[in-house]
Formats: C-alpha cells, sequence, structure tokens
C-alpha cells in the first residue's frame, strides 16, 4: 500500500488524512504538539473551558462531508445547531443591534434601526450571494494554479461578470457608498478580519463574506467548537489513519526533485507522498532550506494576527447571547502607538466570545469563560509584555465605557494569547492568523498552490495557502489536495 506523510495535525491536516485514507492510502500524521487541532483546539484552567482559536463555525457541510465519505451517520459523530442571533454590537454612542439569523429579518431590523431603506440592505446581500455563487466554483473549490480550472463554463459565466465583482475598489469604498450609514458600515467592514485583512485595503470582492453569515448560517458545534477537532480526530483514528504527537519534523526529504520522506529528531520515514500542513513560510524556511525558495510568495505581506485574552468571570449579563461585538470609532487612535502603527485599518474591533452560554459545563456554575480577542500585527519584535498589559488596560476601559461594568474585579481566572505565542504553537510565521494577507486584487492568485511546482509528490493544505484561512477554507484546500493525488485502484 502506498504511503503519506502528512506533517500537522490542523484541522486541514486531519481531514487531508480522512481523503486520502479513503482513496487507499496509508497515512500517518506526524504533529510537533501533544495533541491535534493546531489552533482549534481548547483548554481548560480553573474549572474553566475554553476553546482556544476560531470561534465562529460556518458551512458544517464541509464536516459532514468527511463522515459521509466513509458511510457514517454524522448525528452519531458530531451535532451542532444554527444560532439565531448571529451577532450582538455595542457602540460607544450607545447604540447597539442584534444581528438575527434570517437575512430577510436583519435586513428589516437594520432598515428600522439605522434609518436607511430596507432595500439598499436587502441589494447589498443579494450582491453579496451573487459573488459568492460566481466565485467559490472557481476560487476556493478547486485550484486557481492549474490549466483545467480556467476551461470551464463556470470559469468563463465568471470572467464575463467580473466588472460586477468590485475587484477595482476596496471593500470600505463599497460598504460606504452601498450602505452610507455609519454603523452599518462599520458592522460590514469587520469581515475584512475574517481572512486578517484590512476593510481600506481588500478589495471590494470580500464584500462576498456576509453571505457566509447572513444566508448559508452560523452554528455552533455541541461541545465547543474543540469538538470540529475531537471528531474529525476520533474518526481518522477509527478508519486507520496513525498519528503521532510529538514528533517535530526536522526536514523535508528531497531526491532528485522529489520528495520522498521526513525526517523527525528521532528517526527517518520515506513515502510516496508527502503533506504539509503547517504554514508555507515555516514548510520552506524550516523543512526545506536547501530547496528553492518561491520568494516572492513568502514575502507577502502577512495577515493579522490576534491577542486573546480568556478570562472567567462572575456571571454578568445571563440575557446576553452568544458573540458580542463592541466598537469604537476612535479606537484604532489608541492602539496605534500602541502597536507601533502595523494595524489593520481604522475600525477595530473587540470580540467577545462565552461559550458557557452553548454549554453549560464550559464554566462553574454562577461563572461564563469570556473568549476576548482584538486584532493586532504580527510579531515584529515588539516587546508583547508591554503592549499585553497596555491593551488589556484599554480593553477593560472601553468595556466599562460600553457597558457600564467594571469587569476587572469580576475576573477569577486569565490565560493570555499573542502573536509571538502563536507562532511558538502553530508555526504561523509572525503569528500571522491567515497565512498571507487579502489586501490585494491579486492575493487570490498570489497564495501559494496545493501542489509544490519544483517538488514532485509534496504537497500543501491549510489557512496559509490556497483557498486560504478559516475552517471552511481549510476544509476546502484538503479536499483540493485529495483531488489532485489519484486514487489507488484495487483489484
Amino acid at each position: 500500500m502506498k504511503r503519506v506523510v502528512i506533517i500537522g495535525s490542523g484541522i486541514a491536516g486531519i481531514a487531508t488524512s480522512l481523503r486520502l485514507r479513503k482513496k487507499g492510502y496509508e497515512v500517518d500524521v506526524f504533529e510537533a504538539n501533544d495533541y491535534p487541532g493546531g489552533k482549534l483546539t481548547s483548554f481548560t484552567k480553573n474549572g474553566f473551558r475554553f476553546d482556544a482559536g476560531p470561534s465562529l463555525f460556518t458551512m458544517p457541510d464541509l464536516v459532514e462531508e468527511l463522515f459521509e465519505l466513509f458511510g457514517e451517520d454524522v448525528n452519531e459523530h458530531f451535532q451542532y445547531k444554527q444560532k439565531q442571533v448571529v451577532c450582538n454590537y455595542f457602540w460607544e454612542d450607545g447604540m447597539t443591534f442584534s444581528v438575527d439569523a434570517d437575512a430577510q429579518k436583519f435586513a428589516q431590523d437594520a432598515s428600522q434601526k439605522f434609518g436607511i431603506a430596507k432595500n439598499k440592505i436587502t441589494n447589498y446581500l443579494n450582491l453579496s450571494k451573487k459573488k459568492y455563487d460566481l466565485t467559490a466554483p472557481i476560487f476556493l473549490e478547486k485550484s486557481l494554479h492549474q490549466a483545467s480550472t480556467y476551461l470551464s463554463t463556470e470559469t468563463l459565466k465568471s470572467l464575463i461578470q467580473m466588472g460586477s465583482m468590485d475587484i477595482l475598489s476596496n471593500l470600505n469604498q463599497i460598504n460606504t457608498k452601498k450602505l452610507q450609514e455609519p454603523h452599518l458600515v462599520q458592522m460590514f467592514n469587520r469581515y475584512a478580519t475574517y481572512n486578517g485583512s484590512s476593510p481600506y485595503k481588500t478589495p471590494g470582492i470580500m464584500s462576498m463574506i456576509p453571505h457566509l453569515e447572513l444566508h448559508l448560517g452560523t452554528f455552533f458545534p455541541k461541545g465547543g467548537m474543540q469538538n470540529i477537532t475531537n471528531s474529525l480526530f476520533k474518526l481518522a483514528k477509527e478508519k486507520g489513519v496513525k498519528f503521532h504527537f510529538s514528533k517535530k519534523v526536522k526536514r523535508i526529504l528531497v531526491k532528485n526533485k522529489m520528495a520522498i520522506g521526513i525526517e523527525t529528531e528521532q528517526e527517518k520515514v520515506m513515502a510516496d507522498i508527502i503533506i504539509s500542513n503547517m504554514d508555507i513560510f515555516s514548510s520552506y524556511k524550516k523543512l526545506m532550506p536547501k530547496e528553492n525558495h518561491p520568494e516572492r510568495i513568502l514575502k507577502q505581506e502577512r495577515s493579522s494576527s490576534a491577542l486573546i485574552f480568556y478570562w472567567g468571570v462572575d456571571q454578568l449579563f445571563p440575557e446576553l447571547d452568544l458573540h458580542n461585538i463592541l466598537f469604537s470609532k476612535n479606537y484604532q487612535a489608541e492602539f496605534d502607538s500602541i502597536f507601533e502603527k502595523r494595524t489593520i485599518g481604522d475600525d477595530p474591533t473587540i470580540y467577545i466570545n462565552i461559550t458557557s452560554k452553548e454549554e453549560k459545563n464550559d464554566a462553574p456554575t454562577g461563572s461564563e469563560n469570556w473568549f476576548v480577542m482584538i486584532n493586532t500585527p504580527g510579531d515584529y519584535g515588539q516587546n508583547w509584555e508591554s503592549l499585553i498589559a497596555k491593551a488589556k488596560q484599554q480593553i477593560l476601559a472601553k468595556i466599562k465605557r460600553t457597558l457600564g461594568v467594571d469587569i476587572e474585579k469580576l475576573i477569577l481566572t486569565e490565560d493570555v494569547l499573542h502573536p509571538r505565542l502563536i507562532e511558538k504553537k502553530t508555526s504561523s510565521y509572525r503569528g500571522a492568523l491567515y497565512g498571507a494577507a487579502s489586501n490585494s486584487k491579486f492575493a487570490a492568485f498570489l497564495r501559494h498552490p496545493n501542489f509544490s511546482r519544483k517538488i514532485k509528490n509534496l504537497y500543501f493544505c491549510g489557512g496559509s495557502v490556497h483557498p486560504g484561512g478559516g475552517i471552511p477554507l481549510c476544509l476546502l484546500s484538503a479536499k483540493i489536495v485529495a483531488d489532485q493525488i489519484t486514487e489507488i485502484k484495487t483489484t
């Protein structure tokens, strides 16, 4: 049986292992950490359970598909529910708004709240859907680096309508033009952070991102976000995938321009196919230092990173739903000096996720677990100890101004994740959450392909390569890789 070695057990690595196992390969996954999931993991501290990484779950069909590949009933392994309230928004001027999961109700509510004609909001959402429907089959579901992708009616149809995709304007310009009302513009500018970019730089085509929430829906897995990882990891083991934890890969072995295996600190492992789920920058610089590197790709601007405070607090607002967003028009000015002006735009957010609202066992009785995140630049040598202390005080002050509560004295336990630690734990260069930023109209084409052009039998999956970061795109990268690898013929 032919053997595949996958470097890294992030969600894309696990999904790739399942798809190739189904194709008949012997699959071994090597992971430097002692747990699976990469960024999509969790931890407990003083009785509180925290989802450590991604907190937004969309397109659950991509998870279901992996169970269906093996004829499994997904409900026996993985369960989730759709959220009726997508987000709660708070502004310092006293404005608040809850986003209903139903797009029509959202449009009606927003029209009444912000004094803008309902048809303007509906037209915006319809255009968001149109952009997604036209581009997803090409930019998300197929390799952009193979000629066959461009020899289809879907591609031709999309190219004909490229003029309506708003690629020549940035997202903020499109939102300002079409929505006009400042609060709504801020709301829809926030979607740029979904791929670690700036609304003032990323092209207007990214206005398709709201479609994921307002048409396709947002969901919450039973057992928390970690259960996406746990359920797929369990399935992979049951189907014969072998996982090797605390086995850091030092080098990809290349002979005559062909990947032939890996070297860990303990051994050399030969394989027919090598797939790196490691950040593309680290894949080349650390695992293949002597090979020719695609420097143009590796030198691209990195996406934003994050500073996350995990707070266990005395219960504050039992009536608040999951996901709370806090805005401030002048908030960026407060952080410019802190983060040395390596910022993502003029209106960043504090993102608060309280999973104990969904999972009663995530916090002790009478308490809540708060996931409090702000987007930050990556690690460029800043003094993070100082920055964390300053940022924390400004976050606490903003929460107090906005919600009228001094949360600091209610914090029972705390943990912190910052760009330098993100890089250490996940090998993501500079702690970037999504690899390269999407601040260019050509960004989709400049991401590294899911295969090596110069080294045979070497492939790549995960958020730092095509089609991009985030759970759905990582799962799609696994699908693209598997589609490029031939199924083993059985007799």
